[in-house]
């Protein structure tokens, strides 16, 4: 069918934007603003001139230190681990057609948390030793293998699915277990706190490590946005198009294992962003699954960005951990929407 809207245009016409198009750059910009304010948020509030001083070195040496050194790493990871679980979350929607799928479906952070948590019980490292990003990051790898052998590099999506659900099953009572063998009640209260999930005192040795295999992980969700879309259509119909589903579920699973291991690695457990940012962008862009991707990212980015600002502005003795303002958020929407998915099934039965 040809679309006549292009054809009545006049020739050398702009085209419209798409809404795509559209939301990317409002969530862009809101990305900038919010990442702008967390570099002046905190317990001395910098304005945006106080935070430009800072970050080119002409401002006083208190404003230099807190914006480059303590601010900005911490920014930085809002924006990477924040993109990071709005992206798998979208690419796990996508390859499922489930709008109920979230990054913590395969069992990598749950594996990455464990590997974390004996590292830190057992005295190996403290919460913000490099030894415990590099066990967690090992134990998300670990979670691909382990799903890989236990459902096989071909199998189908509810295998795959079983096989994480008993990976995370599996890591949960690790970690309760290494909680309750804890040798210290200080240890025990660490692991409790380093779960509950922050970005807090980060600097620029976590970013990088952080940076690479989220890089890659990016790269291996975005590559599939095609077969995210020819997948609305029904696998059979995907697979006439040329799309090789196994190749398509080992990407995805290899993707989010990888983005969403170094997130935890490097913050502990942040719930439920990858779950609620593909749905606020959703409804913008004709639930088309291949260009919810970058949308997604954005507004995850933005969800953890804002988080942590929030979480220095509430007052308490001691920092909120983000995990846990994300998770008072996340779970109401998300039972939100159970109940929307409930009415529209009830709603197409009848």
């Amino acid at each position: 069918m040809t679309d006549t809207s292009v054809l009545s245009a006049p020739r050398g016409a702009a085209r419209p934007r798409s809404p795509a198009f559209r939301i990317t750059i409002v969530l862009a910009v809101l990305v900038l603003l919010a990442f702008v304010a967390s570099l002046g948020v905190g317990s001395l509030t910098l304005s945006p001139a106080g935070v430009w001083a800072g970050l080119t070195g002409s401002g006083s040496e208190a404003e230099t230190i807190i914006v480059r050194e303590i601010r900005l790493p911490r920014a930085i990871l809002g924006f990477l681990i924040g993109a990071t679980l709005g992206l798998s979350g979208a690419a796990l929607q996508g390859l499922l057609r489930n709008p109920l799928a979230s990054p913590s479906l395969f069992g990598a952070p749950q594996l990455a948390a464990l590997a974390a948590v004996i590292v830190l019980g057992f005295g190996f490292a403290d919460a913000l030793s490099y030894a415990l990003p590099v066990a967690a990051m090992a134990g998300a790898a670990l979670s691909v293998g382990l799903l890989l052998l236990v459902a096989g590099p071909r199998a189908s999506l509810l295998v795959l699915i079983l096989a994480g659900l008993a990976i995370s099953s599996l890591a949960g009572a690790g970690t309760a277990l290494a909680l309750n063998l804890a040798p210290s009640a200080f240890a025990a209260l660490e692991i409790t706190f380093w779960l509950l999930g922050s970005v807090e005192d980060r600097s620029f040795q976590h970013v990088l490590m952080a940076l690479p295999l989220m890089a890659a992980s990016w790269m291996l969700l975005l590559w599939d946005r095609n077969a995210f879309r020819a997948l609305t259509l029904g696998e059979e119909a995907a697979e006439s198009l040329g799309v090789d589903l196994g190749r398509v579920r080992l990407r995805v699973v290899a993707g989010v294992a990888a983005g969403v291991g170094a997130a935890v690695a490097v913050s502990g457990t942040i719930a439920f962003v990858g779950l609620v940012a593909p749905h606020l962008v959703r409804p913008f862009l004709r639930y088309d699954p291949g260009r919810l991707l970058m949308p997604a990212a954005l507004c995850g980015a933005l969800l953890l960005m804002t988080a942590d600002i929030a979480v220095r502005l509430i007052p308490s003795q001691t920092e909120l951990k983000i995990g846990v303002l994300t998770a008072l958020i996340g779970a109401p929407f998300f039972i939100a929407l159970i109940f929307r998915r409930r009415r529209e099934m009830t709603g197409a039965a009848t």
